[in-house]
């Protein structure tokens, strides 16, 4: 991934290294290299680049989680010269999985691209197996060379049960994501399986509601968590929309199923440095929150 750009003739910024454990990428530093050396591409999270004055950046690759439309919209009303790539890859994959090519699959609105060489996919019921065909969510299974051979020893050491729970006796890697597939080939990630909030014998993925809110002009940041639908808000200065106005903003919209049913207001969404929605930090909120009640 980094000695692409090598490969191709270009020049490659390294920011800084320290190390992972108890600290914090530093975005400022990160930033600031990108305007001292005019750095036209740059991997991150389209929501951490509005926060900057970005002159030199050409192209903005993606991945790691789903990005709201509306936060497509709002870079690119910002950065006319940018163009946005979402992409999707895993580490035990060593690399990417999709990506664009091309910029009319870049513009395929909430696309990942389509697969790269190499590389073998499925659709799979989480409940059954079944393969699914396009346009139906299921989790994504991944095969291939790229796949880490040593997973056993890499991630679940002396753990037997974890590993065949992650990679079947065929190789197939279950990645714990739910996606599909359309009819052209293109990935379209949904949410994490895990994160899905279940209610009522329904799943409700968090990223369909928090794009929605991300919609509405009074609300400057969302996300959503928890064992019902709950959302997280952080409002426009001045704003004096209140929890019943986004509700229904909301339930205007979806299946009734899907409708919020509580609203936490908050000074931030707790993201990581590439700005990454913690939501296991959301549902710590929401308990405080809620003992207080």
């Amino acid at each position: 991934m980094c000695l692409r750009e090598v490969a191709l003739g270009g020049s490659l910024v390294v920011a800084a290294a320290e190390s992972r454990r108890g600290r914090r990428l530093d975005l400022e530093k990160v930033f600031g290299e990108v305007e001292e050396f005019s750095v036209t591409h740059l991997a991150v999270a389209p929501p951490v680049v509005k926060k900057y004055e970005l002159s030199s950046l050409e192209v903005v690759m993606s991945g790691g989680a789903p990005v709201a439309s509306t936060v497509i919209e709002r870079i690119k009303a910002k950065f006319s010269n940018i163009s946005l790539i979402q992409g999707y890859g895993l580490t035990k994959i060593s690399a990417a999985v999709t990506r664009p090519l091309g910029g009319f699959e870049s513009d395929v609105k909430g696309s990942n691209g389509r697969l790269v060489s190499n590389c073998q996919a499925r659709i799979v019921d989480p409940l059954t197996g079944d393969s699914l065909p396009p346009l139906r969510p299921g989790e994504l299974w991944i095969r291939g060379p790229t796949v880490m051979k040593d997973t056993f020893h890499l991630w679940y050491v002396d753990d037997k049960e974890a590993t065949a729970a992650m990679v079947d006796s065929v190789g197939w890697l279950r990645t714990g994501d739910i996606c599909f597939f359309d009819e052209n080939g293109l990935l379209f990630y949904v949410e994490r399986l895990k994160d899905l909030i279940k209610y009522n014998g329904y799943q409700v993925a968090p990223a369909e509601l928090e794009d929605l809110l991300l919609s509405h002009p009074a609300i400057v940041e969302a996300a959503d968590a928890g064992q019902i639908p709950a959302a997280f808000v952080v409002k426009e200065p001045g704003s004096t929309i209140n929890e019943s106005l986004i509700m229904d903003f909301v339930a205007q919209k979806v299946a009734p199923y899907k409708k919020i049913r509580r609203i936490f207001f908050t000074d931030t969404i707790p993201k990581n440095a590439p700005g990454k929605v913690l939501r296991k930090e959301l549902v710590k909120l929401a308990t405080r929150v809620a003992s207080k009640l």
